[in-house]
């Protein structure tokens, strides 16, 4: 892939995120009303705000993918195929249990409903995301894209979910979820066509 079309790939995955905390943001205004606005330029400015949180979350987003592209990089150099489809699967299936019960049960940190609805929701796309990539691509992409929607997701959000505020969780979770949905859809198209020209 050329830088080119990686900083391509950069700005529509900014441009993703941003809109997305627009769209997110704006409904938890609407629903919950947590931010008074005090005049019309609190009201002009909140959009803004949202834009350039999402363009962040999008970043930080693209860290987590690059990270999971140089790991996964690695990991088919070191072990055989399999091998490492096997070791994806054990790090997303304790990810997901360390989100939905080890955070509960070790450190007390929040409600376990909350823990299992954000788990479930974790894994529920996840999966959508993966049938989608195996639809658009082949079968060898389910365990990757689960691994990245899951595992990799899961290490991006621990952060957030350390502020204990579902507005926040919800304000952070959705943009990069849609984020990385858009980013591990869109990888093979990217590289398609550098391998058509070749």
């Amino acid at each position: 892939m050329s830088l080119r079309k990686w900083a391509k790939l950069f700005m529509k995955t900014l441009l993703v995120g941003a809109v997305a905390a627009l769209v997110v943001g704006l409904i938890l205004q609407l629903f919950n009303g947590a931010i008074e606005f005090t005049g019309m330029a609190d009201r002009l400015l909140y959009p803004l705000i949202l834009l350039g949180s999402g363009a962040l979350v999008s970043v930080y987003s693209q860290m987590g993918f690059f990270a999971y592209l140089t790991l996964n990089y690695m990991g088919i150099g070191i072990f055989r195929r399999k091998t490492w489809q096997y070791i994806q699967i054990v790090l997303a299936v304790l990810a997901l249990l360390e989100l939905m019960f080890f955070r509960t049960f070790v450190g007390g940190s929040t409600s376990l409903q909350q823990d299992l609805i954000l788990g479930i929701s974790i894994l529920v796309i996840a999966v959508v995301v993966a049938y989608l990539k195996v639809k658009s691509t082949n079968a060898n992409a389910w365990i990757p894209t689960l691994f990245f929607m899951m595992a990799i997701s899961i290490v991006e959000i621990i952060g957030v979910l350390q502020i204990g505020v579902s507005n926040a969780t919800i304000f952070m979770v959705v943009p990069l979820l849609i984020c990385n949905a858009y980013q591990i859809l869109t990888l093979h198209k990217v590289t398609q066509q550098d391998e058509k020209k070749s």
